[in-house]
């Protein structure tokens, strides 16, 4: 069988695209220059330090450093976190020594990179956390910000959860639109098969008649999407070990803890990078000269 290979991904694969994702978060801000920073002396040297004003688990560190980086790699960084970290409010993550105006020019972009994926990694480790108990996945899904799909997958990872496939050409998930223009679950099942034999094929289904057919198709893995609790066992036990089960659709955190998960292998939410709050921070600056 098929299986997805996202799980055992380095975490130094989610970096390939941060140079060109800093990049260009630079440029939608400061675009001919920043007349703001111009305001402050060339030479005037500065340190400043980041805070977090409440509790949470710091994800980010490459993406804040390459912004800095890309602007004067002679800026001077000390982290006193790692990525994956719990702070707590009012503690100290990251001393910065360098340009006034190198800091005052990337303060905003480097904190928007820090503070989106803590907030991700934040999430995520709720969800590890209340499901740490049980023997089930936690992935997240496509529903990331645009141009920083590798950047949040990265962060889920760090909150102690997973990934589902990367993006549309890693793995199948064959959804209602995909079967209906296909003709049928069995129609896109074979498909997939006959031009990807090697790619992981799921198929998400809506009941107990549509799980059968992927079943006969030979599915791999089964989402069940939006089964009230009664249909799920029905469908657990229809499936019985045949393929994976997946269950997904907007099963609110607290519903998940009390809801029997016994023979499914994987939880999907996009709630892990969609419904993000991002971790409240922020940097101090003091001239030094």
């Amino acid at each position: 069988m098929p299986t997805q290979n996202q799980f055992s991904a380095d975490l130094s694969d989610y970096l390939v695209d941060l140079s060109q994702a800093v990049a260009l978060a630079l440029q939608e801000d400061i675009r001919s220059g920043d007349v703001n920073a111009a305001l402050v002396p060339e030479t005037r040297d500065a340190e400043a330090h980041v805070i977090a004003r409440e509790s949470g688990v710091v994800c980010g560190l490459p993406w804040f450093n390459e912004v800095f980086a890309q602007l004067d790699p002679d800026l001077q960084i000390e982290w006193l976190v790692e990525d994956g970290d719990e702070v707590e409010a009012d503690q100290q993550l990251v001393r910065l020594n360098g340009s006034a105006r190198t800091l005052l020019t990337g303060e905003r972009t480097a904190l928007n990179f820090l503070q989106l994926l803590s907030g991700t990694a934040t999430e995520s480790r709720k969800y590890a956390e209340a499901l740490a108990d049980h023997d089930i996945t936690i992935l997240d899904t496509r529903k990331t910000i645009p141009g920083l799909r590798l950047a949040q997958k990265y962060a889920v990872r760090i909150g102690g959860c997973q990934n589902h496939r990367i993006g549309l050409y890693d793995a199948y998930l064959i959804k209602e639109n995909h079967i209906l223009a296909c003709g049928s679950i069995s129609a896109a099942v074979s498909k997939a098969r006959e031009d990807h034999p090697n790619l992981p094929v799921e198929v998400e289904t809506e009941n107990l008649e549509e799980v059968k057919e992927a079943l006969s198709a030979g599915a791999d893995r089964i989402m069940l999407d939006n089964f009230d609790a009664g249909t799920l066992r029905q469908a657990v036990d229809l499936i019985d070990g045949k393929a994976q089960t997946e269950i997904s659709g907007g099963i609110a955190l607290e519903d998940l803890v009390a809801l029997n998960l016994q023979g499914i292998d994987f939880l999907s939410s996009g709630a892990l990078t969609k419904h993000v709050k991002a971790l409240d921070l922020s940097m101090r600056i003091q001239l030094i000269n």
